[in-house]
């Protein structure tokens, strides 16, 4: 019976012009219970057959007269595909407390001509059971949300199927719950969190966010950093927990890109993402425990030889009191990591810090001080003394990696998965600073902080396979027991095999 059903759902999506779901979507990975499939699973994203008992009914068809903007109001969209006007503003902009509900079948389809499907400030706002496809064309939205494309705060989007739309599938904005969707072949991300003066309190539970960004951004913006299954900037508090990220195109499963904080992703999958599973930038406190990491990055890490590509990459980030949140550190504990390009890699760019010509984060600051250490004063002359030498530098320190399991054979990765190509390792290390002439961060300051003195400890873990070590500088490469002996001592208690 659930075979069938798929089979029927696929046939609808077809039919209206979306992108089938692939059979990968059949099964969770085993090592996930938690993570369960979403995407074409009728037992999640199948809504109630009939109107629910005051809701407003919408039928299939043309919807751009219906008045969607009534305050607290339910609507229940019969089964079908539900068009709006052919502008592209075409759009449904509710009022409070507004609930939309989709029948089986119900489509919400943008004929690659509407933009936005759902925009506007109210809050409250609820959607679900509904499929919501074609909005904008491909190339279009970019670094803008179809569902929520205003950041709306307290909404609850849960139970969809957001698919083959231009830009974001949706945007996440303060108090915004997002629970079991599928976000799917969406041309930039599955999701996106940004708002003009941050986002906060956020929860990402029980979604698949898969082979998204099919337009491929990265190619046509080369160095853009604009792609991923999610992407989180300027975010406080956010718990990402039970999804499955897979096969993301170019970019991470999830990353946090810039001033965010106190981030909990705990038990989700990370499986055959063609960059990282995570990228944490920039960013402060996380708790990143009980997830499995399987086969990411192997698609991008041949690219770039002899950097190693992790499955979670930690690059000018790390743990620090005086951001508040429920964490103090960065912690990676009790991860299980398998086949993937490289393990953990710490990083810091000792030439990227606050006013620095080579920070991508143009016209941020760091978090921890910022009354004193600022755009105005982290500036030549000044950024040599104290406290602004230390406080204008996004550092990765405080990051502990504990009790995780390592394992990889390069044969299950292929041929080009070599020492020499970055391939196998764990990293903690920095490059040589030299930009501009004015930093007081040049030489080997920043590489001696990162590897010594900055708090990143590897203790407790487990290792299968060859695994190789990079400290302090990119030209340095361990065995396990030069990572272990003086003066690393890394991987205290830990074990190889």
């Amino acid at each position: 019976m659930r075979t069938a059903l798929i089979g029927q759902v696929f046939t609808v999506l077809a039919l209206a012009g979306a992108p089938a779901p692939t059979p990968a979507y059949a099964a969770a990975p085993a090592l996930a219970p938690a993570a369960a499939a979403v995407c074409g699973n009728p037992s999640l994203l199948t809504g109630p057959s009939a109107a629910p008992p005051g809701a407003i009914t919408v039928e299939a068809g043309d919807n751009h007269a219906v008045d969607f903007g009534q305050k607290g109001q339910t609507y229940w969209f019969k089964p079908g595909i539900h068009t709006l006007a052919s502008d592209i503003y075409g759009q449904i902009t509710p009022d409070n407390n507004s609930t939309f509900i989709g029948a089986p079948g119900a489509i919400l389809d943008g004929k690659n001509t509407n933009l936005y499907a759902f925009t506007g400030q109210a809050t409250g706002v609820t959607i679900e059971y509904l499929t919501i496809q074609n909005f904008g064309t491909a190339g279009a939205n970019n670094n803008e949300g179809v569902v929520n494309h205003d950041a709306g705060h307290g909404w609850t989007i849960q139970n969809n199927t957001i698919q083959g739309n231009a830009g974001a599938g949706l945007f996440v904005g303060t108090s915004n719950t997002v629970k079991y969707n599928c976000l799917t072949r969406n041309g930039q991300y599955g999701f996106s969190a940004y708002e003009d003066n941050g986002v906060s309190n956020v929860v990402i539970d029980h979604n698949e966010i898969a082979y998204n960004n099919t337009y491929g951004w990265e190619t046509a913006q080369p160095g853009c950093g604009c792609t991923g299954g999610g992407k989180f900037w300027a975010t406080h508090t956010a718990t990402i927990t039970n999804n499955w990220f897979h096969n993301n195109h170019e970019g991470p499963g999830l990353w946090a890109d810039t001033n965010n904080d106190d981030f909990d992703i705990e038990n989700n999958v990370f499986s055959d993402e063609e960059n990282s599973g995570i990228i944490y930038e920039t960013s402060y406190n996380a708790l990143i425990k009980n997830n499995v990491f399987q086969r990411n990055a192997n698609v991008s890490g041949p690219t770039n030889p002899g950097f190693p590509t992790g499955a979670i990459y930690i690059s000018e980030s790390g743990g620090d009191s005086r951001v508040p949140a429920r964490y103090q550190s960065i912690a990676i504990t009790s991860n299980t990591f398998t086949d993937n390009w490289s393990g953990v890699v710490i990083w810091e760019n000792a030439d990227r810090y606050c006013n620095s010509p080579a920070d991508t984060s143009t016209g941020d600051c760091t978090l921890v001080n910022p009354n004193v250490a600022n755009l105005s004063t982290c500036v030549s002359g000044t950024i040599n003394n104290t406290p602004y030498f230390s406080d204008c530098r996004w550092k990765s320190q405080n990051v502990q990696v504990n009790n995780n399991v390592f394992s990889f054979s390069p044969s299950n990765i292929g041929s080009s998965c070599t020492p020499a190509n970055g391939c196998g390792f764990q990293g903690l290390f920095s490059n040589w600073g030299s930009y501009p002439t004015w930093s007081p961060y040049q030489g080997d300051i920043v590489e001696q902080a990162i590897t010594f003195s900055q708090g990143n400890v590897f203790s407790g873990n487990t290792y299968t396979g060859p695994w190789q070590f990079m400290a302090h500088d990119q030209g340095v490469t361990l065995t396990s027991a030069q990572w272990q002996a003086a003066p690393y001592g890394q991987d205290a208690n830990s074990s190889f095999h």
